[in-house]
């Protein structure tokens, strides 16, 4: 029983012993800590810096401390300072964001300009032109559609076979394939869209001219067919026409074709 009593104490002492020599005590330096406050987040103030000069400069620890560095507190040494490192840091990536978004917007500039000239100048885009599709395509149907046997569309058998004879359907195709030709070239010519559309301004001028030429033809070729058959009948019928001596030659026109009217 004594010697229960001797060794129960006994334990507790060396557990308290062991607890206690496991603790670590935190030290904390006033001047470090001031230091550190400075250096990341506290507000500036010189007059944290420690030791101080004392009662008439006389505190050794302030010589020893700041005699090699007199200008040491009087420097704001936060990285997040006006002039600090961190805060040119931020400064510095801010200036090359900006930096960036210059170099960025001058390269989508020089894209959208690219793709501008391309789609004026390129020949492999002229057939989506709007001015090509709402206007010229349609004027041009005859020529771009490869349909030049509606030459002769509304025309008598005797007016086809008059005009193919005598070469006019041939000199029509000729010069209407010719002007087909160099409108394929215009189209398809790396040119500026403005010599385009002058091109296919010309084009059409000279296409309606040689339209309407052709129809003169085409009407002059059923007039001339026309007066040729009257005049067949006349030689046929001489007695038809009441031929007066010492008439005109403009008298005897209008005979015949008041006669052909009939």
């Amino acid at each position: 029983m004594n010697m229960h009593l001797f060794i129960w104490p006994l334990l507790c002492l060396l557990l308290l012993t062991e607890a206690s020599a496991q603790t670590v005590k935190y030290q904390t330096d006033k001047h470090i800590v001031n230091q550190q406050e400075r250096m990341v987040f506290k507000q500036w103030d010189r007059d944290k810096f420690t030791p101080k000069r004392g009662f008439l400069s006389l505190n050794y620890q302030y010589w020893i401390t700041w005699a090699l560095h007199p200008r040491y507190p009087r420097t704001d040494r936060r990285p997040l300072s006006l002039s600090g490192p961190q805060t040119l840091r931020l400064l510095l990536v801010s200036a090359m964001k900006s930096t960036e978004e210059a170099y960025k917007k001058h390269a989508d500039t020089l894209r959208r300009t690219a793709v501008t000239e391309l789609a004026n100048h390129a020949g492999a885009v002229s057939a989506a032109d709007p001015l090509w599709l709402l206007y010229y395509s349609n004027e041009f149907r005859p020529l771009t559609g490869g349909q030049g046997g509606d030459a002769l569309d509304g025309s008598t058998a005797e007016v086809r076979d008059y005009l193919t004879r005598t070469g006019a359907l041939e000199w029509y195709l000729e010069e209407s394939t010719a002007l087909a030709e160099r409108l394929a070239g215009a189209r398809t010519a790396d040119i500026d869209r403005g010599s385009r559309i002058m091109a296919y301004h010309r084009m059409l001028g000279e296409y309606r001219q040689l339209r309407s030429i052709w129809e003169a033809k085409k009407q002059r070729a059923g007039l001339y067919l026309k007066l040729a058959r009257a005049n067949r009948e006349i030689r046929g019928f001489p007695q038809s026409v009441s031929v007066i001596p010492g008439r005109s030659d403009i008298r005897i026109a209008d005979d015949v074709l008041r006669k052909s009217k009939l």
